[in-house]
């Protein structure tokens, strides 16, 4: 799998509020791909945008699992530092057949629309 297959994934993922630019992919040994990016923590939908994700990507319905799992990841605090500079999110794959593409268009699909317009996120 090239960058191609994930270059609509990282376009809508960028277009999310508190998502950091600088979007990271790779695929593993087995074939199995995944995304890491980080998110802004001090934006005010910070929360909204990790909900909103993990819902669709961890947990869309008890019927409707998605393929893949989305949690943050951290070198050590102690060693390195603190959330705002080294706290990633990682979306995985867990089947080989789930496109990048697939998850952008179930993104898409239940996500606020449009995704970059900041009055459709609920911010209570």
């Amino acid at each position: 799998m090239d960058e191609r297959a994930f270059s609509s994934l990282v376009d809508y993922l960028e277009k999310i509020p508190a998502v950091n630019a600088l979007i990271s992919t790779g695929v593993d040994e087995q074939g199995y791909w995944w995304v890491k990016f980080q998110i802004n923590i001090d934006h005010s939908l910070a929360w909204h945008t990790v909900q909103e994700l993990g819902c669709v990507i961890n947990y869309i319905s008890l019927n409707e699992r998605l393929p893949t799992v989305f949690y943050p990841v951290s070198p050590a605090p102690y060693l390195n530092g603190g959330p705002s500079d080294f706290l990633s999110w990682i979306i995985e794959a867990k089947d080989k057949s789930f496109r990048p593409g697939t998850l952008m268009k179930w993104l898409e699909g239940r996500l606020p629309q449009p995704v970059d317009d900041l009055e459709q996120w609920n911010s209570d």
